[in-house]
């Protein structure tokens, strides 16, 4: 049983990252739009819509633990992409922290592709593929 809880402590400690992350770029649409594009990366105001999506969507997925697998790939896949579009620069130490910090969150993420959600969770509850 204590598994099983820490298990659901974890999960929904990641999870709360990406939403409030998420949530927080829904009051500054123009700031972050503009942030993407000093990335140099293209279309950046789709890539502010998809952002959202992913933070929002898979980040509730993974908080709920519902397709908790398909969230946490989904997330993990956007993490390394964002270390490696927005922190970039390891002359700037601050950069180099973050850039790592996102690859450890990619390393948390990426126990729940292989564990799943555990027993407090609505892929146990509903037995949804995949789920532990």
């Amino acid at each position: 049983m204590r598994d099983a809880s820490i298990t659901a402590v974890g999960r929904v400690l990641l999870a709360g990252l990406f939403l409030s992350a998420g949530l927080s770029k829904l009051g500054t649409a123009e700031a972050t739009i503009a942030y993407i594009a000093s990335a140099g990366l293209p279309l950046p105001t789709l890539a502010y819509a998809i952002t959202l999506v992913v933070e929002i969507g898979a980040g509730a997925l993974l908080m709920f633990g519902f397709h908790a697998r398909l969230a946490a790939a989904v997330l993990a896949f956007f993490v390394v992409a964002a270390a490696v579009f927005f922190h970039n620069d390891f002359a700037d130490e601050n950069q180099m922290v973050h850039f790592f910090k996102n690859l450890a969150i990619t390393g948390g993420l990426l126990q729940i592709v292989v564990s799943g959600a555990g027993q407090f969770s609505l892929d146990a509850r509903f037995r949804t593929p995949g789920h532990i």
